[in-house]
């Protein structure tokens, strides 16, 4: 791991530089290829490739993964997991269910029709749960009970295999306690390419959810458009606002937390004091050298005027996650506008929200909280309007739909709308 300082102009400067320093080591430059093979080959090519990168020692002749799969490695969970994962999914389900208002909004207008607007589930949703370096059941839960709250009937889990061919026991037990049966052993860029596009074994989706790398993100780029996607969420970030009241080692492990995620990630650190920075980026060094992270993480290092200043530079960098260690966290928090998500207060590690808080971890990267934010059920569900026009009311309407329609160069909309002004007398 490396510490790097970076000098202070602006805040927009600043975040610009977070991200040049922090640029990914590497970009997939296969995507289009992967979604070719997939379109006109289907299922095998999905086969073939999730052999290649991932079920390297036991090949996979299938994609489905049997539920009773699922409902095995439920019975043989160790039971200490099990209850942190209820714990999870509990508080998930309740954050998740108060952002669920009314589905029914009806507004009656002066011309006398009603337009009503109504909010339904999408008929369908794919679920990501990423793997390689590790296994990620918490990634299940995140995706599946706001979906499930959203009021979605049918959710797909695909993840990837391990080199054995199996999809790892913690994310099939998850998918069982969220009682999910429909799962894919596929992963990367092919997993997001099945799901938007189908195949003989995988039936398409209508929005697709969950973290990923920076292959996975790209796919979400790709087929965006043709499924929805929740965001672009990864790889993760994380910026640290520390003052003198900092545990130097509690920010060190935060920062180090996240940089276990692996490559591409952004790790910044903003204070108004040299001597915390420097107390900070030791610790994290000190817990590097145990090879628990990433030995390519780097720790961009700002030493801001002011603690109005860090919160400028977090609203220009938009990061993942923003934590305010100060004794003044619930005051900066109300100014910060653009985070994914913020953990106020010396007791605010990102890893209680990326587990059991109750709020969601698939959060918006890459800049991109600045027009999204986090997985909720809305991601799931969609809004239809219903226009009632009574006889009465086309009358009223109808002349100024023809003046606009003829303005615009479209006189037939306006005979469509005028024939009911006349049919109504």
């Amino acid at each position: 791991m490396r510490v790097e300082a970076i000098e202070w102009v602006d805040a927009k400067a600043a975040a610009r530089a977070i991200r040049t320093v922090a640029a990914r080591t590497f970009r997939p430059t296969d995507i289009e290829r992967i979604n070719g093979r997939i379109r006109a080959e289907g299922n095998a090519a999905v086969l073939e490739l999730t052999n290649e990168f991932d079920a390297i020692d036991s090949p996979l002749e299938a994609l489905r993964v049997d539920p009773a799969e699922s409902r095995t490695a439920l019975e043989q969970l160790d039971s200490t997991l099990r209850e942190s994962l209820e714990l999870a999914i509990a508080n998930v389900r309740t954050v998740a269910e108060a952002q669920v208002g009314d589905d029914l909004h009806t507004e009656a207008l002066p011309q006398g029709h009603t337009v009503t607007i109504r909010t339904v589930p999408v008929g369908s949703a794919g679920v990501y749960a990423p793997g390689g370096r590790a296994a990620y059941p918490s990634s299940v839960l995140m995706c599946a009970v706001p979906a499930q709250t959203a009021g979605v009937d049918r959710i797909a889990l695909a993840s990837p295999p391990g080199p054995d061919g199996c999809v790892p026991a913690p994310v099939l037990a998850t998918a069982a306690l969220c009682e999910i049966e429909e799962i894919y052993a596929m992963g990367g860029a092919q997993a997001i390419f099945a799901l938007a596009l189908g195949t003989e074994e995988v039936r398409p989706v209508d929005v697709i959810a969950g973290p990923g790398n920076a292959w996975v993100q790209d796919a979400k780029r790709a087929v965006h458009g043709t499924v929805g996607i929740d965001s672009y969420a990864g790889p993760s970030e994380l910026m640290v606002v520390a003052s003198a009241n900092t545990d130097p080692r509690a920010a060190a492990l935060d920062l180090c937390a996240q940089a276990e995620h692996g490559e591409g990630g952004v790790l910044a650190l903003a204070s108004t004091d040299p001597a915390v920075i420097d107390a900070i980026g030791s610790a994290a060094i000190e817990i590097a050298e145990t090879g628990a992270v990433d030995p390519g993480a780097l720790i961009s290092t700002i030493l801001v005027p002011s603690a109005g200043e860090a919160i400028s530079l977090a609203n220009a960098l938009a990061p993942e996650h923003l934590e305010l260690l100060d004794p003044d966290a619930a005051t900066l928090a109300g100014e910060v506008t653009t985070a994914g998500c913020v953990f106020a207060g010396v007791a605010g590690a990102t890893a209680f929200g990326d587990y059991v808080a109750g709020s969601n971890h698939v959060l918006p990267t890459g800049g991109a909280g600045r027009f999204s934010g986090p997985l909720g059920p809305g991601t799931f569900r969609r809004k239809i309007a219903t226009v009632e026009v009574p006889p009465e009311a086309a009358a009223k309407l109808a002349p100024h739909v023809d003046t606009i329609a003829r303005a615009e160069g479209f006189p037939v909309h306006g005979e469509s709308a005028m024939i009911r002004a006349r049919d109504s007398k």
